[in-house]
């Protein structure tokens, strides 16, 4: 039996599989990413200072627009400035004028 020293094991280790198969190349191509995204320095996903042109001034812009929108709605919608609805003027009131004898011949034409 061969002895074999410690400091040969650790220089010349036995492959325990060989890398033929996918699987294991996948592995250590996936270990080999996650160990080098350890290491990067994590970047900032928003900025220190938050920027006013981007955050703040379109969102007071909508604000005023909707703000003037909602107070021309309400002016136009007010009651007083509607204007009136003019009533039709009844007809004058005439006297009628029937021929005497007119119900008698109305209702001879009824029962015929």
């Amino acid at each position: 039996m061969c002895r074999v020293s410690h400091k040969e094991k650790i220089a010349n280790p036995a492959p325990s599989e060989p890398w033929t198969r996918p699987d294991d190349y996948i592995g250590a191509m996936a270990r080999k990413r996650s160990f080098r995204r350890a290491r990067e320095p994590r970047q900032r996903t928003q900025p220190e200072r938050p920027r006013m042109l981007f955050s703040t001034v379109p969102f007071l812009a909508l604000l005023v627009l909707l703000a003037v929108l909602a107070v021309s709605i309400m002016i136009v919608a007010f009651p007083g400035s509607q204007p009136q609805i003019k009533q039709p003027t009844p007809a004058a009131k005439e006297k009628g004028y029937a021929p005497k004898g007119w119900f008698q011949e109305a209702q001879k034409e009824m029962h015929r």
